[in-house]
């Protein structure tokens, strides 16, 4: 390819590779266990007035139509047509925002110049092998608001069948945090939503480095 658009799209398509043909059940997987259950360690993070919220790789859009149900202004970033169709549709009473970006460049989003208080990555960020995770960090930084967070989990455990899933950790992401201006706020480790053997999930609260003294880490088992 000769462009950076070619490119990145490239990279997308790796990086989504099964889930189109598989999204009926992945939504009704991503829809059997509710927002609140999947981001009980991180809800105090979320913002307690109506914000501008950025869900990457929002899926069937489970945690989208949460967030715009509470009054909170929501893009979802999907980059698989077939999921962002079903999202349309089974959450159709909320107002959210569906466009056709992916990580790790989000291009359509960057090219707007768009900026978020919140960005949420949920099981997404395993996606993405060393060079992209060092190149999406320095993305979701340019689309914060001042101070504003990224919520995001990941993933250890085996690797589906058909999936493209790399090696995770929490002190890897933390570093690559801190080298591009987030501070952490926020780790807590969890078992699997539904229950997968062999699965658990570390989930990280990165809040954008405005100068001045933020709270301290928590730790949750």
């Amino acid at each position: 390819m000769n462009s950076e658009t070619d490119s990145a799209q490239l990279r997308a398509m790796a990086s989504t590779a099964g889930y189109g043909e598989a999204a009926e059940a992945l939504a009704e997987q991503y829809e059997s266990v509710t927002f609140n259950e999947v981001h009980r360690e991180v809800l105090h993070l979320f913002p307690s007035q109506p914000s501008s919220v950025l869900d990457v790789g929002a899926g069937s859009g489970r945690d989208a139509a949460a967030l715009a149900a509470l009054g909170h202004r929501v893009v979802a970033a999907e980059p698989t047509a077939e999921l962002r169709a079903l999202g349309r549709r089974i959450h159709a009473d909320q107002e959210i925002e569906w466009v056709d970006d992916a990580l790790p460049e989000l291009l359509g989003l960057t090219a707007q110049e768009r900026r978020f208080d919140l960005i949420l990555l949920t099981a997404v960020w395993m996606h993405l092998d060393e060079r992209q995770r060092t190149s999406t960090m320095a993305r979701l930084v340019s689309l914060l608001e001042s101070e504003g967070r990224v919520v995001l989990s990941l993933r250890h455990g085996p690797v589906p069948a058909g999936r493209r899933m790399f090696p995770v950790s929490a002190e890897e992401t933390i570093s690559l945090a801190h080298s591009h201006g987030l501070d952490v706020v926020h780790e807590a480790q969890r078992e699997d939503p539904h229950g997968r053997p062999g699965v658990a999930w570390t989930y990280l609260g990165l809040q954008l480095n405005a100068g001045r003294k933020l709270p301290g880490i928590t730790t949750q088992q």
